[in-house]
């Protein structure tokens, strides 16, 4: 039976990426180690003075934020990954799948140290407030026209094709054995970083810690991706940001 069981690679990594998730999730709900009720009741309060270990809190929190929202999205690949590895290394296909879920997490991984950066960046500025959302009108509606405007950019599109095409990249980007597998998770990493940066930069208008925001986003995020008519999408998404965005900045004008 033991034997029959590490034959299913696929239902190994799926059941693994499935607990990674919801862990995540769990750990989100559970305010990732900030203070959210005081957060709630003092929305305008002054943030939380910068030491080292609370840098190393924000770096967690967006890293695990970016595994929840991320992770479910970038599957398909993985197990597609997992069962060709099957048919050529019977004995590493599990392996494998798993260090390359490790690469494309790294990936994640380097996107939250920029995002912690640009936190601190904001915050030095008094752009961000104690529920880290924008208190600049102006600065909320300039960055969702951006995030509009670059779903209709070349790049956006080139890392989309990637990312909503597990076979495509696979076929594309293929590199043997262990190194390899980490390689390529660090390379589709990278595609999907290149396709949603702009979407969790919004986290910052509606708060870095809002359920809701984050939930929208990572549902979004899936659809762009798994659905057939992802690029359709996009496209939608993009005009109705720009629209909002231009809305924000009119008023606060």
């Amino acid at each position: 039976m033991l034997e029959q069981l590490l034959h299913r690679d696929r239902l190994i990594v799926a059941i693994g990426t499935a607990a990674v998730v919801a862990l995540a999730w769990a750990y989100l709900a559970a305010g990732a180690g900030m203070d959210t009720e005081m957060m709630a009741d003092m929305p305008d309060m002054a943030p939380m003075p910068w030491t080292p270990d609370y840098a190393v809190l924000l770096f967690v929190m967006w890293w695990v934020m970016m595994v929840a929202m991320m992770a479910p999205s970038a599957a398909p690949t993985v197990l597609l990954y997992a069962s060709v590895k099957r048919k050529q290394e019977t004995s590493r296909a599990a392996i494998d799948a798993w260090i390359f879920l490790a690469g494309y997490l790294a990936t994640w991984a380097g996107f939250s140290v920029f995002a912690v950066l640009t936190q601190w960046a904001l915050e030095r500025f008094g752009l961000l407030s104690m529920a880290m959302a924008s208190t600049s009108a102006i600065l909320g509606g300039l960055i969702v026209v951006a995030a509009g405007i670059y779903q209709f950019t070349p790049l956006k599109h080139a890392c989309l094709r990637y990312c909503d095409s597990p076979l495509l990249f696979l076929s594309r980007h293929w590199q043997p054995g262990t190194r390899g597998a980490f390689r390529m998770g660090l390379r589709h990493g990278s595609y999907c970083v290149g396709c949603c940066w702009s979407l969790m930069v919004l986290l910052f208008v509606g708060g870095v810690m809002n359920p809701v925001w984050i939930i929208a986003i990572a549902l979004y995020v899936a659809g762009e991706k798994l659905l057939p008519f992802g690029r359709r999408l996009s496209h939608a998404a993009g005009g109705a940001l720009i629209l909002s965005g231009a809305i924000m900045l009119a008023r606060a004008m």
